[in-house]
């Protein structure tokens, strides 16, 4: 299984003037730009961070699933919450050729936890033998971020703070997470079962 990102969080969407307010920097210094620079790293680490963490997506934005066989013949959990859209799905033969998939054979069934693709039919559109079937869908809180559940926007200020405080000594996705941080994200943090992909 291949989970991708069709389009990047755009830098003019993420919140540097609110980290910068949060960290308590003065503005209108030869060093801006680069300060700048270096608040949007530790905001795309703590995102990315916490999305990993969570099994949740913060910004509202495309993904393409890739996987080669259903977990059940008729539903199918999906790899991220929340889920608002399925836009498309494709099977893909051994050898590249691509069929697109009529949207009406599946419907999505919403869940905060584990949104799930369900067959409208007897079962999900079959995958070809060495194939595989590509699953597009949008998932996200909110598309900018005066829209994300304020605890998931302050765990992401806090561990982006830890970041910018830690710059000079160690990498910043060490896999560790500052008890604060992961007090305010613990709800919503995922049981994963069978390896993430059960109904």
């Amino acid at each position: 299984m291949m989970l991708a990102e069709l389009s990047d969080i755009p830098t003019w969407d993420l919140p540097i003037d609110w980290f910068r307010g949060h960290l308590r920097l003065g503005t209108g210094f030869a060093d801006d730009a680069f300060q700048d620079s270096v608040l949007e790293s530790c905001l795309r680490g703590a995102l990315a961070a916490i999305e990993a963490r969570t099994g949740k997506a913060l910004y509202q934005r495309g993904f393409r699933w890739t996987l080669t066989a259903w977990r059940s013949a008729q539903v199918q959990a999906l790899p991220l919450a929340p889920v608002t859209a399925i836009t498309g799905i494709k099977t893909v033969t051994r050898g590249g050729d691509a069929q697109v998939v009529d949207l009406s054979a599946v419907r999505l069934i919403e869940d905060s936890q584990r949104p799930r693709l369900h067959a409208t039919g007897a079962s999900l559109p079959a995958i070809p033998t060495g194939g595989n079937v590509e699953v597009s869908f949008v998932a996200g809180y909110s598309p900018d971020w005066a829209g994300m559940p304020n605890d998931l926007s302050q765990a992401v200020m806090l561990l982006a703070g830890h970041y910018y405080e830690v710059r000079h000594e160690q990498p910043m996705n060490d896999g560790n997470m500052p008890f604060g941080v992961a007090t305010l994200i613990d709800r919503y943090r995922t049981v994963r079962i069978l390896g993430g992909a059960s109904a």
